[in-house]
């Protein structure tokens, strides 16, 4: 696994094309700063700092002057509008965002040149601003690792497989696909997690749709089964470790103690299946999907039968199966 930290700066935002989330943006002033780095998703709007509270500045965030602060800046004389900008453009912040549509006030395009700070400009309202910038710089800051794996969607629930090269993942996978679940990624995996300290997994876009399966070499999963076979990302919600099966190995037999695998710093419950000749992995697979769809809606078969068993024992009853007997010996007698 290759964990990478998160890098962005003003130029990468710009050229993230924010009109696809129907926000649009305009370098207005500021050019010799768009190398700025941006490091936190959260945008700040403080009219404070026009004031001289500058402490209130959180380096790194996108700082954004919407309608009142603007009318603030209009409300002061040039000489201490022209100061209270130098000195808020004198903190470390990437650069300043002017939404609401409003005009721009005098001196606020000089002040920015001269810092070296982008000054950006969008039409759209500052709630809107900052909610559609707030999700593009979540996504693209969101902490990310690459894995060596496979990722479905198996009924709804993101899966990842993991395992050595060659135990038999993508064959497994292509197994599935077949039985009409979704490819996300196959070999490479890339996650990133989100603020909510969810994981979204995707392929990279050089692989997407693409399978290798040893003997048939690369396939288009896409053209072979049609677009619903494939998905572009897909939230991990289970891990599967496919291992090699070893006879001195004591594999867990009642499921009883959840284990988990660390991602990023999340936990994802973790599903050890040893691979032997005979043995379907689709099948198990599959099941273990099912399995955990009824966890997360609290039904624990392993727990439940042993809370049943210890209830018994607890009355003193002892483990009777007559009960499931005297069905069949009624059937039998009536027939």
């Amino acid at each position: 696994m290759t964990a990478r930290a998160p890098h962005f700066s003003v130029r990468g935002l710009l050229a993230a094309h924010p009109e696809h989330i129907d926000l649009s943006l305009e370098l207005i002033a500021g050019a010799a700063g768009l190398d700025r780095p941006i490091t936190s998703p959260s945008i700040q709007k403080t009219g404070l700092a026009l004031a001289g509270f500058h402490s209130y500045l959180q380096p790194g965030r996108v700082l954004i002057y919407g309608e009142s602060e603007l009318q603030y800046l209009e409300s002061l004389p040039v000489d201490r509008r022209r100061v209270a900008l130098a000195q808020c453009f004198a903190a470390e912040i990437p650069c300043v965002l002017v939404g609401g549509g409003g005009s721009v006030p005098d001196g606020l395009i000089d002040e920015a040149n001269a810092a070296g700070l982008p000054l950006l400009f969008t039409p759209a309202g500052t709630a809107v601003a900052i909610s559609r910038i707030s999700a593009l710089l979540g996504d693209r800051l969101a902490e990310r690792e690459m894995v060596h794996g496979v990722l479905l969607e198996i009924l709804g629930l993101g899966v990842l497989m993991l395992g050595e090269s060659g135990i038999g993942k993508s064959e497994c996978a292509l197994d599935l696909v077949g039985r009409g679940h979704r490819l996300v990624a196959d070999d490479t995996v890339e996650i990133r997690r989100r603020e909510d300290m969810t994981l979204l997994g995707s392929c990279p876009p050089l692989t997407r749709n693409h399978m290798e399966v040893r003997g048939l070499g690369l396939i288009n999963i896409r053209d072979l089964f049609g677009v619903a076979a494939t998905r572009v990302s897909k939230r991990i919600e289970l891990t599967v470790q496919l291992e090699r099966w070893d006879p001195t190995h004591e594999y867990d037999r009642l499921g009883l103690d959840e284990i988990t695998h660390d991602i990023l710093g999340v936990r994802i419950p973790l599903i050890r299946m040893p691979v032997a000749p005979g043995r379907n992995l689709a099948t198990l697979v599959e099941v273990a999907a099912r399995n955990q769809l009824l966890r997360n809606r609290g039904i624990h078969a392993a727990r439940q039968l042993a809370a049943s068993l210890e209830a018994r024992l607890s009355r003193g009853d002892g483990i009777d199966d007559r009960d499931g007997h005297d069905e069949d010996e009624a059937c039998e007698v009536s027939v």
